[in-house]
């Protein structure tokens, strides 16, 4: 087989692949944070956090975080302020019931929870014709999904702007926590600031409802 032909049946077996890579994908809009369940209100921002529990209510990803035991729990922030506020420096806690604390997961966080360096390394092997060795062809990069359902998900910016609302998933390492992560847990976020003043509010506290559940909201201040 000639150089030339090589090269065209490489670039043959490139469209397709190509072909098949994944389109942006939308998140619903989100409400005014106060319209969900779990919310805290004080010094005119409201921060609702609404736990992705089920099939049904997870964001659709292109990766089933919740299947691989990180919750899916979108943050909405409504600032009915007149400046502006910034997550730059916050902090959003998922704190158990009995009082375990974790951190937002990263995406190296979800790169090592959800991959495993067998899959990540082997992909598939694509036979070629003739005496050509086959080439191996990975599906999609996990960096490369776990970026884009960031993008398509994930907060948009860090700033929120006067009377607007801004929202964003975030995953949750429960691989560790009871059966039933989300009974008497909260999400704690600290070191919001107003961007203007660099002025730090006070620490909103969400008591989570499951998906179904009745029970009221977090305390508003």
């Amino acid at each position: 087989m000639s150089y030339y032909l090589r090269l065209f049946v490489l670039f043959s077996l490139a469209l397709p692949l190509a072909a098949h890579a994944d389109k942006p994908r939308k998140a619903p809009p989100p409400l005014p944070a106060a319209q969900y369940a779990s919310h805290d209100t004080h010094q005119q921002i409201t921060i609702a956090a609404d736990p992705g529990d089920s099939k049904d209510s997870a964001p659709h990803t292109r990766i089933d975080y919740l299947a691989h035991g990180f919750m899916p729990i979108r943050i909405i922030v409504t600032n009915d302020s007149s400046q502006p506020l910034s997550l730059d420096d916050a902090r959003i806690l998922f704190i158990s019931a009995d009082n375990v604390t974790e951190n937002a997961a990263t995406p190296d966080d979800l790169q090592r929870g959800v991959f495993s360096l067998k899959d990540d390394v082997q992909g598939k092997k694509i036979p070629l014709p003739g005496p050509l060795p086959p080439i191996t062809h990975r599906d999609k990069p996990p960096d490369t999904q776990i970026a884009d359902d960031d993008r398509d998900f994930g907060f948009k910016s860090s700033t929120v702007a006067p009377h607007s609302t801004e929202a964003g998933w975030l995953y949750y390492d429960i691989r560790d926590l009871d059966r039933d992560p989300l009974k008497g847990a909260t999400i704690e976020l600290r070191k919001v600031r107003w961007a203007a003043t660099n002025r730090v509010l006070d620490t909103f506290e969400i008591r989570l409802v499951p998906i179904g559940s009745a029970a009221p909201s977090a305390t508003n201040h």
